[in-house]
């Protein structure tokens, strides 16, 4: 059964600790589970092993946004205009166990299907020119050492500047359309995805969001079910936003 979670709305240290406690703590852990969700204001997130002089320098000047690390890798993501979700998969699970590219592609194979089927020109990119580095930044793992990052480790940067390896691009004009980053540990697969509007047309989102959910379903071989937010612990929720609003965490490297 694939849980499919309530929307909500949050700040970015709130939304990445709520994603990260999805992976940790769900009380059902043999489930896969799938929520999208919004931003309480502009908002850009980073990757784990993102430096923060880099992370500033790419950042717009002059404007208020929050800013958070996120426990995945991948490079900066601009919140402000995108659609945003979060999957998880088990330890044990078959996407679980696929290499970090295919489990990148599978998941944008669905996400491109769901816009295709809403008359949108998406399609998951499958080669690279000659002067491309042909590996997408962001479907590496947070972890270096993982078995699954197999990609070649060029420097994560900005993400929606260019499209890489299994991203989804506008079959159009090429612009990238969506990206996303992966964590797994002993717990499972965290996969965290976004969507920049901007690269394509109107979308009714609300149709969208129930597209992509069937063919993640369907792809991970399971029923998708409307289901409550889980009971996490109060405690450990408010200490690890807490935690991920310190400059400890944003600026450690």
């Amino acid at each position: 059964m694939l849980h499919l979670l309530p929307v909500r709305t949050a700040g970015a240290a709130e939304n990445m600790a709520l994603d990260f406690l999805l992976l940790q703590r769900y009380p059902e852990p043999a489930a896969p589970r799938f929520r999208h969700y919004e931003w309480r204001g502009p908002a850009f997130t980073f990757g784990y092993s993102q430096k923060i002089a880099f992370v500033r320098a790419n950042l717009p000047a002059g404007e208020t946004f929050d800013l958070c690390r996120r426990p995945t890798g991948g490079g900066i993501v601009d919140h402000r205009n995108d659609w945003t979700y979060a999957l998880v998969l088990p330890r044990g699970h078959v996407l679980y166990d696929e290499r970090a590219p295919q489990s990148y592609r599978i998941v944008h194979e669905c996400l491109a299907a769901a816009l295709v089927a809403l008359g949108q020109p998406a399609e998951v990119k499958r080669e690279c020119g000659e002067a491309e580095t042909c590996g997408s930044e962001l479907a590496r793992d947070s972890d270096p050492q993982s078995r699954a990052s197999t990609l070649p480790q060029a420097g994560p940067g900005v993400c929606f500047q260019r499209a890489e390896l299994y991203d989804v691009v506008n079959a159009r004009s090429g612009a990238k359309i969506a990206g996303a980053a992966q964590k797994r540990n002993k717990h499972g697969l965290l996969f965290q995805g976004s969507i920049e509007k901007g690269s394509i047309g109107p979308v009714d989102w609300e149709e969208f969001y129930a597209r992509f959910a069937a063919a993640l379903a369907q792809a991970i071989g399971a029923e998708a079910r409307e289901t409550p937010w889980p009971d996490l612990s109060e405690d450990e929720v408010s200490g690890l936003i807490e935690q991920y609003s310190t400059p400890e965490w944003v600026e450690y490297r």
